[in-house]
Order: C-alpha cells, then structure tokens, then sequence
C-alpha cells in the first residue's frame, strides 16, 4: 500500500487475482480455445494497460469498444491483436491501419473504404465481421444478403477478415433458450460460408456467461469480461461452476470526525437529521470520483473492520458517515469501500445493488481522481495517476 495514505480515495488492483480468474475461466473451455481479454471502459475500471499486460502471456489478443481505446494500448506497448468491438469512423481509418488494429466491419461500404485506407499506407488490414443474431444492435443479418456481403468483404485484397462474431443478448440467464437461438442462426450462418469456401481462423460468440454456462458455444475464441475481474455476470449464473477472486479494493480515508447534537441536519437538503448526540466522520470521496449519489443515507463503508452508514446526502467530492459506535475513529482512518477489513468485507455486487445498479456499471464509473496501485506476484509495482505521476509499472 505504498504511499496510499497521500491519496484522498483510491484503487488497489490485484493483477495476481486477475491472472488466477483467466486461468480459472480457460480451464472450462476446450483445449487450444483462444481468448480475447475484454479492456474496454478503462478495463472495466481496473486500468486497461495494466490489465492487458498482467495477462499477455495467456490470452490471444483483446477487445476494446472504441479506437482511442486502442490506440492507448498500443502507444503503451501492448502488442498484441486489438480488436475494436464498435464502429469506427472511416475518418479514421488511416489511424487504425497505421496502429495494426483490428476493426469491426458488417457493410461492404465500409469495408472498402477500410481496405483503401490500407491501400495508401501498402499495408493489410483486419478486421472481424459481425452477425447480428438477436442483441439488434450492429451487425449484418444471417441471412441471404448477409452472405453477399461477407462474399463482397473477404474478396477485398487489402483487407484480411480474420474473424466472425455475434453477440448474445441473454446468455447470462437461467433459461439459455434465447442464448442457444442465437448460437444456432450463428452456426447456421457460418456454415453455409463454409460451403461457400469462406472459413475464418476466429468465430466467436461467448462471453463470460456463456464461457461458465454453455461450454458447447465455446468455438475458436472466447470474450473474457467482467468474469476476469472477478465479478459474476449475474447471479443466475452457475457461480459453482468456477471460482472468481475480485481484484478491486476501493479505500478512502477521513479527514475530520466531529461530534454533533440530536436535531442536526447533515449534508445539502438536510434529507438526514440526527436522533442522538451524533459523532459524524468526513471521508474524501463522492459522487464525483464515480462513488454513487444514490447511496445517500442507505449505503455503508468500514472503518475499522466495522460498518458505518451514510448519512445524508453524498457530495460530489465528499460525505459523511456515523460512526458513533466505532471505537477511537480519527483523521486519516483508512475507509473501506470496496474489500476487507478484517472480517467484514463489502462487494461491488452489495454495494452496487444497494445503489440501485450492477456490478458492471459500479466498476466503470470509477473516476480518473481515483489512483489505481497495482500488485503483482504478490508485490507493490506501481500506480497509475492521472494528475500526479507518469505510467511507470515495472515488471510489466
């Protein structure tokens, strides 16, 4: 916890926790099953480039959601294959090619512009073709047209279509009926390419549910998420299946305890009013750093290995928490957000849904005022602040 104590909130990132998770989730896969880990939204809040580079040695490549994602890692020595899951602008284009980075491409239009761009810098791009089989978000429909269309994009020269993939919309409920619909049209689709003597070295579909779930839909390639940070997709997944260890501890600290009558409003609104001789603990952080407003008066932190609630309303940069009943609280008291203290321990998954969210949205709200320490092989290798330090992680 080197120098944590200076910062007013921060992160401790275990990569060992996160490295540990890959090989927990590959070990339900079938053999030579590649695997793309999933860095997108800052690494779900964990710090991309860290993350990415924790797991390099076990994973095929990575996915990301948009190009300037990309490009970060890439500018920050990540090597290996990058494969933006959005739409990227053919504006930009020549950035994509130049970076090596794999593109997401459903039209013939913009796969040609694609390959032009590559064309101009005589180099070869990729890119994976997407299906849309049921999340009616992007990609091309299995159907006849869409066959016409991979034909048209696999037959450009400068463009090398290393992949194809959908993307399930239910997979991490109970009932995989909609999962095992979307897998069949996807199959179906894929083999009649087959035929046709289109094949690509990657068609993958499953994603962290589906890996625990459905290990029939596993494919060439799986998609490594929230599973790999230590999250479940959600609890009707079958948790037993495989053990996930959370890599995430989220701390602040306080920085005045004062001791307030009964009667006593707290915080904007006076939502919260004191019922006795009240001893209030400031702590530095809010909603501002990603810490939810909606956990006003009904969340709780530690302070020293006990609970403390919320009281009032959360701030954008600070809130106050009643620990009337915790012994010898004082400035600088470490507070646990997210993690262990002692024996008690707060989840993302408790917390989130208190706030009246999920797992995923909680991790990747997490702000850049928040610091993120990371450790690695059981050791301190340095922390990542946007406003204090240069990105220096040794060992990575």
């Amino acid at each position: 916890m080197k120098n944590n104590k200076y910062y007013r909130v921060y992160a401790e990132i275990n990569l060992d926790a996160i490295v540990k998770n890959v090989d927990n989730l590959m070990a339900l896969t079938k053999e030579n099953t590649g695997a793309l880990a999933v860095v997108k939204a800052d690494g779900y809040g964990h710090g991309d480039v860290a993350v990415a580079k924790a797991v390099a040695q076990k994973v095929t490549g990575y996915a990301v959601a948009t190009l300037d994602e990309a490009v970060n890692l890439r500018e920050n020595g990540v090597k290996k294959p990058i494969l933006v899951l959005g739409y990227v602008d053919p504006y930009e284009f020549d950035i994509l090619v130049s970076h090596e980075i794999t593109a997401t491409v459903f039209d013939v239009e913009t796969a040609q512009l694609l390959a032009d761009a590559a064309r101009v810098q005589k180099k070869q791009a990729h890119c994976h073709i997407k299906v849309d089989t049921g999340m009616r978000r992007i990609g091309l429909e299995p159907d006849e047209n869409g066959i016409a269309i991979v034909k048209q994009i696999t037959a450009l020269k400068e463009l090398s279509a290393d992949g194809i993939f959908t993307h399930f919309a239910a997979s991490d409920e109970t009932d995989k009926t909609s999962a095992e619909h979307q897998f069949k049209l996807f199959t179906d689709f894929t083999g009649r390419l087959e035929k046709e003597g289109i094949h690509f070295t990657y068609r993958h579909c499953a994603n962290s549910a589906a890996v625990i779930d459905m290990p029939q839909v596993d494919l060439d390639m799986v998609r490594l998420g929230i599973a790999m940070y230590g999250m479940y997709p959600s609890d009707e997944v079958k948790k037993e299946k495989v053990e996930l260890f959370p890599a995430l501890d989220l701390k602040s600290h306080i920085t005045m305890v004062k001791e307030i009558p009964a009667g006593e409003k707290v915080s904007y609104g006076g939502t919260f009013t004191t019922t006795r001789t009240t001893k209030l603990a400031t702590v530095s952080v809010g909603y501002g750093d990603g810490y939810p407003r909606a956990l006003s008066s009904k969340g709780y932190v530690l302070v020293r290995g006990q609970k403390a609630p919320i009281v009032g309303r959360v701030c954008m940069d600070q809130m106050m928490v009643d620990v009337t009943d915790i012994k010898n609280v004082t400035r600088a008291d470490i507070v646990t957000l997210i993690g262990k203290d002692g024996d008690a321990e707060i989840t993302v998954e408790e917390i989130a849904a208190l706030a009246g969210t999920f797992n995923y949205e909680f991790v990747c709200d997490l702000g850049k005022r928040i610091p993120r320490s990371y450790y690695l092989n059981g050791e301190y290798i340095g922390t990542h602040d946007c406003f204090r330090e240069n990105w220096n992680l040794k060992n990575l």
